[in-house]
């Protein structure tokens, strides 16, 4: 047990979620840190850093500084800085964006729009 403690205390986990696989939630998420979906999310998320596993699907609003997606949203998404959407990803909505890197085979449907506004996660 000491030893998982002391791989974990390299790890800043405050401020932070995780909703697993096999998860659903629905309610709002609002963090300053960051968030980890691979379950279902139904409603607004507003964190630092998003992250969506390939198992993850996020149904509404969602405003981060950084994303990363492996899994599913579908809503408005307004990210400040950078959105990773990789090979599995898809945003389905409308996306807001300062820079956006699409890995061959991740999609985004709806309308893009790239806009430089700082981030707020409140």
């Amino acid at each position: 047990m000491n030893e998982d403690k002391a791989g974990l205390e390299g790890l800043n986990l405050s401020n932070s979620i995780t909703i697993g696989q096999g998860v659903t939630f629905v309610g709002s998420i609002s963090a300053r840190g960051k968030a980890f979906i691979n379950g279902k999310v139904t409603g607004e998320v507003s964190v630092d850093d998003l992250q969506v596993g390939q198992y993850g699907v996020i149904k509404g609003k969602i405003k981060s500084r950084e994303m990363d997606i492996h899994g599913e949203i579908h809503d408005d998404v307004s990210c400040a800085e950078h959105v990773l959407v990789h090979s599995t990803g898809l945003i389905n909505g409308k996306l807001i964006y300062g820079e956006l890197e699409i890995q061959k085979g991740g999609r985004v449907t709806g309308s893009m729009d790239q806009s430089n506004k700082p981030f707020s996660a409140r």
